[in-house]
């Protein structure tokens, strides 16, 4: 059997029915799954995706409801409560996640939230969190290239743009210049590579760059009106905010598409907006 992953999901078999739910197999100790948290149809000999973690005793227990985050990941959780030995932030679970006092950046507020890695407390084996999220930062060079797709989370904001936690490993920048709509720390969205620093910071676009970008935005766009009676009320004079809202993509790469469009005789600029020929 593989090892158990404490704070992630594993797949585990049942082994056993118990009046208060189903034991998994997980080790030297079977591990409860409340009977709440069973599905229909489980039987004895089934395999079944848990997530495994602590209950209130320091027991593993496990269930079927998807937390907000997994050990090993960076998240924005909100602060449930706080009390004398540190905060505890609402992750999806009965029990809540427990950052210390000595890892947290600022003293944590009740219904305030932030950016904190989960990891497992060497010294205790619990699952916790710390606020100080450089420190758990991948040190390896990123793998990355111009151009590249990657998944990041919206960090804080500073003086040159938004930092951000690229692919749950690296550090990453999204410029003011790279931004042109409005973001949020805990904000999970794609982002393109736009270049990879000789000290491994990335800095980051919300878009695709260069003339492909303006030609897959073209079919998107030409697709738009085909599913939409032929028109869009969207056109040069749209708020970049609207644009972005419909369709992803900042003011200039639609007006790029459009003009392309426009050039190949395939639409129709109006006041009202933009008109697909009828062709």
């Amino acid at each position: 059997m593989e090892k158990l992953s404490l704070g992630r999901f594993n797949r585990l078999t049942i082994v056993r029915r118990a009046e208060q739910g189903l034991y998994l197999s997980g080790g030297p100790e079977d591990i409860l799954l409340p009977n709440r948290y069973v599905p229909d149809g489980a039987e004895i000999g089934d395999e079944i995706d848990v997530f495994v973690y602590l209950d209130a005793e320091e027991r593993l227990i496990a269930t079927t409801e998807t937390p907000k985050a997994q050990v090993g990941d960076f998240a924005w959780l909100q602060v449930a409560w706080v009390n004398n030995f540190g905060a505890f932030l609402d992750w999806g679970l009965m029990k809540d996640l427990f950052v210390p006092f000595r890892e947290q950046k600022m003293k944590m507020q009740k219904g305030k939230s932030y950016l904190v890695h989960l990891h497992i407390d060497p010294e205790t084996y619990r699952i916790m969190a710390s606020a100080k999220v450089e420190r758990y930062l991948s040190t390896d060079f990123p793998p990355y290239h111009g151009g590249d797709e990657v998944d990041i989370l919206v960090w804080q904001k500073t003086d040159l743009g938004f930092k951000a936690i690229v692919e749950n490993r690296f550090s990453g920048m999204l410029f003011d210049a790279e931004i042109f709509r409005q973001l949020h720390s805990g904000d999970r969205l794609k982002a393109y590579v736009k270049q990879v620093r000789p000290d491994g910071k990335i800095d980051l676009s919300l878009q695709k760059k260069g003339q492909k970008a303006v030609h897959d935005f073209s079919d998107t766009l030409l697709e738009h009106l085909q599913n939409n009676g032929g028109f869009t009320p969207l056109g040069d004079k749209s708020p970049a905010e609207e644009i972005y809202a419909l369709f992803g993509v900042s003011k200039k790469v639609f007006k790029k598409a459009v003009g392309d469009l426009y050039k190949q005789h395939l639409i129709t600029i109006e006041p009202q907006g933009l008109r697909m020929n009828d062709e």
